[in-house]
């Protein structure tokens, strides 16, 4: 094939089962082997490490990454959107949560989970509910739909402010769906961001509960993601005791018994020692760190993307080539090699460019492109080569000076990509 993901699986998948035992670990789970019998309701009760599988599957495929977490005795997984749900849930026996809120005005998604609603894996189904407008929409119907719920944290993107979630727990009618069986709550989704946050979110109107949380004070050295994560927690906490309360007074028992699994929390951007930190402050909840990079990317020495070599042709200066006939500046070659748009090879996204040196590096770039010079990801001869014209949509054109050794066709090329936005043809060493 022409463009490759290449993996040392022995190495790769030493790595995955190093970050489940570190997170386990972190968390007060019993590291190690896979889970089964008493030791999986061990960990479902202390909390799990809960893979993500989405997009592209973090180039090697989301059915290898569902395939690699039933291998790691992991019994959730967690996909981006409703319709990658139905791609894997045929070939995953677990339970599936869907990040992506569940919102009713979105008329494609709610077409995709009222299939899904109806078919027989729905039982193993968790929605992400971000909105009242979501909650409403499926607290009218008959269920039982297992939701988590999600807060709106410094992330700032989906969820529910927390005076918002406090209201909707207290409401009649979600006692009422609570009872009926209509919804099933299975904890607290916290996304937060991969930077620290900014502002002291124990302080802001999102982050107030009612007056009867005194939150303890967070542990030493605790970071503000932690700190935001045991504000949340607390409440969390306190909302669930109230609701148990008025449910348990109006004889719904099966509800209240129910909302046991809802003392949990699934949260983003974690460090195991945060993960720590969080599970001293908050020793009566389930904790389900949601991870993808780092587990599946973590070891970037794991993974190899490769081009092949499909011709090589010599040039003159001035000679043009190409689909712009863009002419060759000096003597050397025209390298086509397997990779382009199709398969992700420069489809990058804006730069997050954080200091000074990072913002002089991407102004220069900017200056190159617009003379029309670009530099190809590909590696040849240990240097990283310059792109003739932009890339096709499945090869690229890449110049390589006089004096290099030029490759054959059949060899390949080491490509610096990033993982998350590549497709590769086939990937070598996971099937």
């Amino acid at each position: 094939m022409t463009f490759t993901l290449h993996v040392d699986a022995e190495r790769w998948r030493a790595h995955t089962a190093g970050v489940r035992d570190a997170v386990r670990a972190a968390i007060g789970s019993v590291p190690g082997g896979a889970a089964s019998g008493d030791e999986a309701h061990h960990h479902l009760a202390l909390g799990d490490l809960v893979p993500v599988a989405k997009g592209n599957g973090y180039a090697v495929g989301i059915s290898r990454c569902v395939r690699e977490a039933a291998r790691l005795g992991l019994t959730r997984i967690a996909v981006g959107t409703v319709f990658e749900a139905a791609d894997v849930l045929g070939s995953y026996d677990g339970d599936v949560l869907v990040l992506t809120p569940f919102e009713p005005a979105d008329a494609a998604a709610a077409e995709e989970w009222s299939l899904l609603a109806g078919g027989p894996h729905a039982a193993r189904l968790l929605r992400t509910v971000g909105s009242r407008s979501g909650w409403d929409a499926l607290a009218a119907g008959h269920g039982p739909v297992r939701v988590v719920l999600e807060g709106l944290t410094s992330m700032g993107r989906f969820g529910l402010r927390s005076d918002d979630l406090a209201g909707l727990l207290s409401d009649s009618s979600t006692s009422s769906a609570l009872a009926s069986g209509a919804v099933v709550v299975e904890g607290l989704a916290l996304h937060l961001p991969i930077s620290q946050p900014s502002t002291d979110h124990r302080a802001v109107p999102g982050a107030r509960w009612k007056d009867a949380v005194v939150a303890p004070a967070p542990p030493a050295g605790a970071s503000a993601r932690v700190q935001e994560a045991l504000a949340w927690g607390l409440g969390w906490q306190a909302l669930l005791a109230d609701l148990s309360e008025r449910l348990s007074a109006s004889g719904a028992e099966d509800a209240v018994t129910g909302l046991t699994s809802a003392a949990s929390l699934w949260v983003s951007h974690l460090e195991d020692v945060e993960l720590a930190s969080l599970r001293s402050a908050l020793p009566d909840i389930a904790v389900y760190p949601r991870i993808g990079t780092r587990l599946w990317l973590g070891d970037r020495g794991a993974l190899r993307a490769r081009g092949t070599v499909l011709a090589v042709h010599d040039v003159r200066k001035g000679e043009a080539s190409g689909y712009r006939q863009r002419r060759a500046s000096r003597d050397g070659a025209v390298v086509v090699v397997g990779g382009g748009t199709a398969h992700g090879v420069a489809m990058e996204a804006p730069s997050a460019v954080t200091s000074l040196r990072q913002r002089a590096v991407v102004a220069g770039t900017g200056v190159l492109d617009a003379a029309g010079r670009a530099l190809s990801p590909f590696h040849l001869d240990g240097a990283q080569r310059w792109f003739a014209e932009p890339p096709h949509m499945q090869v690229s054109l890449v110049r390589v000076p006089a004096g290099v050794v030029l490759p054959a066709v059949g060899d390949e090329l080491d490509v610096d990509v990033r993982l998350t936005g590549i497709h590769p043809d086939r990937v070598h060493g996971l099937d």
